[in-house]
Parts: C-alpha cells; sequence; structure tokens
C-alpha cells in the first residue's frame, strides 16, 4: 500500500488489525517528535488522527495602542479619567479636533487612542455619514477590558450612571462579563479575570 501523496514525506510502520495502515512522518517536515496519521483503509475512507500543533517561536510584539473614535472629546475626558481613573498621556489638537491617548496608570506601556473619525481624509462624506449612523447606534467600535472585580466595578458604573448593554453575566461560552457603552457609543466588554 502506498499513497502517491504521502509517499516522500510518510514512512510505513505497517498494518493494523482494523486493515488501515498506520504511516509515521519522517523527515525534515515532520519535525523533532513527528506527527501521526491514519491512511485510508480498504473501504478507501480516510481516518486522521490530530497533528500536533506547529512549534512556532513568538515574535517580541505588544499591544502599544488601541483606536476608537470618540464624538465629544470633553465627554471622554469625563468617562476615562474621570470614571475609569485613568491617566491622560496625550492631548493633541489640531484644525479644531483632539486626539486623546488614555490610559491604566499601572500599564504604561498599553494606551487608547480616542480620536475623531472625521479627520481621516480618505473617508468620504457618505462613509462620514455611516459611521456617524453606527456610532449613534453603538456598532461602529469595540473593546474588551479586565476587571478583578467584575461585579464591584459594574456598581461603580451603574452608580454613575454609564449605557448599561449588559449586567455581569456567565456567558456560555465561558466567561463572566458586562457590557457597556462609553459617551461615543463604542461597546465596552468588561470580563473578570480569572483567580491566579
Amino acid at each position: 500500500m502506498s499513497p502517491n501523496l504521502f509517499a516522500s514525506t510518510w514512512e510505513f510502520e505497517g498494518e493494523q488489525g482494523d486493515g488501515t495502515a498506520r504511516a509515521v512522518r519522517i523527515g525534515a517536515q515532520a519535525g523533532a517528535e513527528g506527527l501521526g496519521a491514519t491512511l485510508p483503509n480498504r473501504s478507501g475512507i480516510e481516518k486522521r488522527t490530530a497533528a500536533a500543533a506547529p512549534k512556532v517561536a513568538a515574535m517580541d510584539i505588544n499591544i502599544h495602542n488601541a483606536f476608537l473614535p470618540h464624538t465629544d472629546p470633553d465627554k471622554s475626558l469625563a468617562f476615562y479619567r474621570d470614571l475609569l481613573g485613568w491617566e491622560i498621556r496625550n492631548d493633541v489638537g489640531y484644525n479644531g479636533m483632539r486626539w486623546l491617548t488614555v490610559g491604566p496608570a499601572d500599564q504604561p506601556d498599553t494606551s487608547i487612542v480616542l480620536y475623531p473619525p472625521e479627520a481621516d481624509p480618505a473617508v468620504t462624506d457618505e462613509e462620514k455619514r455611516t459611521i456617524a449612523e453606527m456610532m449613534a447606534k453603538g456598532s461602529y467600535a469595540r473593546i474588551t477590558f479586565a476587571a478583578n472585580d467584575l461585579d464591584g466595578t459594574f456598581a461603580k458604573l451603574a452608580a454613575a450612571d454609564v449605557d448599561v448593554v449588559e449586567e455581569p453575566t456567565d456567558q456560555p461560552y465561558g466567561v463572566r462579563d458586562c457590557a457597556i457603552r462609553d459617551p461615543a457609543g463604542n461597546l465596552i466588554r468588561i470580563n473578570q479575570l480569572s483567580a491566579p
């Protein structure tokens, strides 16, 4: 039995009791540990075992800035600085518009840049109207934060009369989170951090 698709990279270990042939990947493509696969049995049905994930060295890259649009810089400052307690890292004005860089004081290498969406010269007037409509509905931009005490954080936000989308909930996909909107309508989900 010799499948032409695997001939150059597979070596057969022999036929197994169920009529299938067991092959082991060999050569440089297999990596140091090799991967196993089950080849077609006599009926021609191919059955495969799960292959191990390739081992890839991680690059030394971090998230430095994320961008969210804003519609009112003063309301954004009140939300991110005064309510969340984040620091203002930069406040740049140009042509009557403002770009605000904010972030948690204990995470100096990660920031959010709040930008005026109308500043992009590549966006047409029609696209600007669409963006404004989507922002008004709260469906244009989103981000996920995390908190050690989700319920306590949510209680403070709700007491400050933020736009609540969802109270703290155990989600079917395995996280506990809540959802709010910032003054521009950006959806912010806040996950409960797992205990260490």
